[in-house]
């Protein structure tokens, strides 16, 4: 529990003073206020403590979907700039002693522009989201996955390193953190033919898979099977 002066002003399971900052000339406290974060897909909300002159110490808390953001702290501001996935697009809070929580923009997942799939360089990857940043990559798994790449994405959150197949293409499977039952993924980047293969298992009795697993490669497939077990 978080209370000051007998007032209480938050209480979760994770309560844990980051904190005191200087913005336009208030002190101001960061405590993370959370439910454990047992997923781990992103930090806990941030309260902003501080006390305005001649006023009661006051609280708020900065979350988007369950999750927090880190504090970049200027001299007049706080700006909290959330953590994006492939696909994920997400406000930047912004917040001062004057103005309050106001939105400063939105800020949406690019990949390195120009890039192409003459520049794909799969011994790089420290994961395989790392993919996501070649823009030829990118545009073809938007094309491919739509509103669900990062939900997919997610799925590799939690995995180790690529692997290859006989054919020399690279494939990866992960998991989203303490959740490979209900969202377990795979990918493989086919740099010859500019192709990429995704699938995930959610615990229903049909994975998704892009495209039709009919039109997989055979060591692909097998590579699939493998990994999350056969999608039919």
């Amino acid at each position: 529990m978080l209370a000051f002066d007998g007032q209480k002003l938050a209480s979760n399971y994770d309560v844990f003073f980051d904190r005191i900052v200087n913005i336009a000339g208030a002190k101001v406290a960061l405590v993370d206020v959370g439910d454990g974060n047992i997923d781990h897909l992103c930090g806990p909300p941030v309260m902003i403590v501080w006390k305005p002159k001649g006023g009661t110490v006051q609280g708020i808390t900065v979350e988007q979907d369950g999750c927090g953001a880190p504090a970049s702290v200027t001299d007049n501001s706080l700006y909290f700039v959330p953590y994006l996935l492939p696909g994920a697009s997400k406000r930047v809070m912004q917040w001062s002693p004057q103005d309050g929580l106001t939105i400063s923009g939105n800020l949406t997942y690019m990949p390195d522009p120009g890039t192409g799939w003459k520049d794909v360089d799969a011994s790089k990857y420290e994961d395989m989201i790392d993919a996501f940043h070649n823009e030829a990559v990118y545009r073809d798994a938007e094309t491919l996955l739509g509103k669900d790449m990062a939900i997919l994405a997610a799925s590799f959150l939690a995995a180790g390193g690529t692997k290859k197949t006989a054919s020399d293409i690279v494939y990866f499977d992960g998991c989203a953190p303490h959740n490979c039952g209900g969202n377990h993924g795979f990918m493989a980047v086919d740099q010859t033919n500019h192709k990429l293969y995704f699938a995930r298992s959610s615990g229903k009795p049909r994975m998704d898979v892009w495209p039709a697993v009919e039109t997989w490669p055979a060591d692909i497939k097998a590579a699939l099977d493998k990994a999350l077990g056969s999608p039919n």
